[in-house]
């Protein structure tokens, strides 16, 4: 849910938290409706750019790096030798433009199901479409739960969903079948990695994914945590997946050795891999009940 006041304060309200987020705004500069979805832009006033969709917080100019390097360049640099990447979601491009940093990508694939919110992206974030036109990459609007349904066996390196919450388009990108279709996709050193909400309001989501990852056939499961200052809680979190035990060791000469990054390096890297207490003691109940 969300709150526009008569002093211009959009609010994003966690009804299940009792808790919101705010940002004060100078005008709305886009909204519409799509065949899916209702998407709205903001002009902040310290923030840039706000993009929300159906009254939830998706980027902002600001702290969108937060997000896109910590989704895209832990499992990219975790994987042997990540050549074919697959993003499912991620329609405003960030992500796929932290893949592309990485010269070893050969091609990456992005499938959202929503092609306005690519366009809108384009009008209001060209910082982060601009990617959209290197030879590597390949825009798709599908859905893209039939497309790695479809996918060939062993067809992938990296699978990235950049999804939304388990609601609405996004619900069965968080599915005991979608991750066996993504198993089955990727190749034997694969690795598939999801946004996975926040460990303070959502960890029964997070012990949810990884319980059917292992029951999919993952070999290992990691959650990596990072501050995301316009989600719920400001702590969020991304769920890695191996198709072979041990996860392997991440590449951390090459981590500090990326290009243009505003968060992500080695040290933000291993920090990110550290569980807090309440969280490793909910998985390794897990653990030890299956």
């Amino acid at each position: 849910m969300h709150v526009l006041d008569d002093k211009q304060w959009f609010t994003e309200v966690a009804d299940i938290a009792g808790s919101a987020f705010s940002l004060r705004y100078r005008r709305k500069l886009h909204q519409e409706r799509s065949g899916f979805q209702t998407i709205a832009v903001y002009e902040t006033e310290h923030f840039g750019n706000l993009m929300v969709i159906d009254g939830f917080t998706m980027l902002s100019s600001r702290e969108n790096f937060l997000y896109h390097e910590m989704l895209a360049h832990p499992v990219l640099l975790t994987h042997p030798a990540p050549r074919r990447v697959a993003i499912i979601g991620g329609g405003d491009c960030g992500t796929l433009r932290e893949v592309l940093k990485h010269d070893g990508v050969q091609e990456a694939t992005q499938i959202d199901i929503d092609e306005r919110v690519t366009r809108v992206a384009e009008d209001f974030f060209p910082e982060l479409t601009a990617c959209s036109r290197d030879p590597r990459a390949k825009l798709l609007f599908d859905d893209g739960i039939k497309w790695i349904g479809a996918a060939s066996a062993g067809s992938l390196d990296v699978i990235i969903i950049d999804s939304t919450d388990p609601v609405g388009p996004a619900e069965g990108l968080f599915t005991l079948d979608f991750y066996r279709d993504c198993r089955r996709a990727l190749a034997n050193d694969g690795m598939l990695v999801q946004q996975s909400e926040s460990p303070l309001y959502h960890l029964d989501i997070i012990a949810a994914m990884h319980q059917d990852l292992d029951r999919a056939g993952f070999g290992a499961v990691q959650p990596l945590f990072f501050p995301q200052t316009i989600y719920p809680s400001g702590w969020w979190s991304a769920t890695m997946a191996s198709v072979r035990a041990p996860m392997p060791d991440f590449r951390r000469a090459e981590a500090d050795a990326l290009p243009d990054n505003e968060y992500y390096n080695a040290d933000i890297h291993a920090a990110a891999l550290a569980q807090p207490e309440f969280v490793r003691r909910r998985l390794a109940g897990l653990a030890s009940s299956n």
